[in-house]
């Protein structure tokens, strides 16, 4: 694998002027990311939802289909929930980004070599089920281009997995208050313009 990526930087530059994108990241590392690139009312993290993150936004795209919806996800917990990519691309919301942070490890249960270390390519996965846009981001080109189409719903969907290094980096905790969390956040939806 090229390690192109340090994955705090590679997810401050997908939310860099975020505007009103809303937000699911997935458990772990993710949650971690979006944190540090801000807190945000239109943040939702994922605690224990393992392999859910995507289809919480699809859900998400479904219900605000005039608003662009970022899942920001790990290789491990996509595989968990491989079959979402199956029903997103029967859906299809042209406002659903998928960003897959792919470090070949099973991050938060010790770093075991996850199934993208062999032979499994997520991108591919996205395509075969139906999700044309899909593709592996390995250079700043690629990151920048995939960054630029977030923010915008398009004709459909989107998967990006972005080849990250497996090296730690230090945690940042949001709430992990789901009452609140969800409540925050549900009135940042309402009250944000569309």
């Amino acid at each position: 694998m090229t390690q192109a990526f340090d994955r705090r930087a590679a997810v401050a530059r997908l939310l860099q002027d975020r505007r009103d994108l809303l937000i699911v990241a997935g458990l772990g590392s993710p949650t971690y990311d979006v944190a540090a690139a801000g807190d945000h009312p239109l943040n939702f993290y994922l605690w224990g939802a393992m392999g859910g993150a995507a289809m919480v936004g699809l859900g998400l795209a479904l219900a605000q289909p005039r608003r662009p919806v970022l899942v920001v996800t790990g290789d491990g917990e996509l595989l968990m929930g491989l079959g979402s990519l199956a029903t997103i691309a029967a859906q299809n919301p042209g406002n659903l980004t998928i960003a897959v942070l792919d470090n070949e490890a099973y991050g938060e249960t010790g770093g075991q070599r996850s199934h993208t270390g062999y032979a499994t390519d997520l991108a591919a996965a996205a395509r075969s089920c139906g999700i044309s846009d899909s593709r592996i981001i390995v250079d700043e080109g690629d990151l920048q281009s995939f960054a630029g189409r977030i923010h915008r719903v398009w004709q459909s969907s989107a998967v990006g997995v972005i080849k990250i290094n497996q090296g730690e980096t230090a945690r940042v905790l949001p709430s992990r208050d789901a009452a609140f969390l969800k409540d925050r956040f549900r009135i940042a939806v309402a009250a944000a313009p569309t």
